[in-house]
């Protein structure tokens, strides 16, 4: 298998708040919800970077179409990490997030390893890590 990742899926109970949410809150591009003319197939796509998108979804709909079971979600089945390229940034995007409505568990710090993150979640607790590694260039 190639590493070819082109499409992040998030679950979501609320297709709506959650699209408030990355598109108001924290601005990220999209044309908004599409595919409501399918039964289970509304879905919004936001641009990342170039080649990545990130999709928000209803649990039951990807319960409908993976014929799996839905299950309670757990925020530590795992983070999200969006990398920045300051400290400033970090606490840029921290107050971005938790202006939209985030839930900070873990306020921007500095961390054992040399960097400065934080932790934000979602309306449906998908956990995001705000990073800068002074180790990583990025534009």
């Amino acid at each position: 298998m190639k590493p070819r990742i082109t499409v992040i899926t998030l679950g979501v109970d609320d297709l709506e708040r959650s699209l408030r949410f990355y598109r108001d809150g924290l601005g990220l591009p999209t044309e908004g919800i599409v595919g409501t003319e399918f039964e289970h197939g509304a879905v919004a796509f936001f641009d990342l970077q170039s080649g990545v998108r990130l999709a928000i979804w209803q649990r039951r709909d990807i319960a409908h179409d993976t014929k799996l079971p839905r299950s309670a979600p757990s925020p530590t089945e795992f983070t999200l990490g969006h990398n920045v390229s300051s400290r400033e940034e970090v606490d840029a995007v921290m107050e971005q997030a938790r202006r939209a409505g985030a839930a900070i568990p873990v306020p921007a710090h500095d961390t054992f390893w040399g960097g400065y993150a934080g932790y934000f979640q979602d309306p449906d607790e998908h956990v995001w890590e705000v990073v800068w590694n002074p180790q990583w260039e990025f534009e």
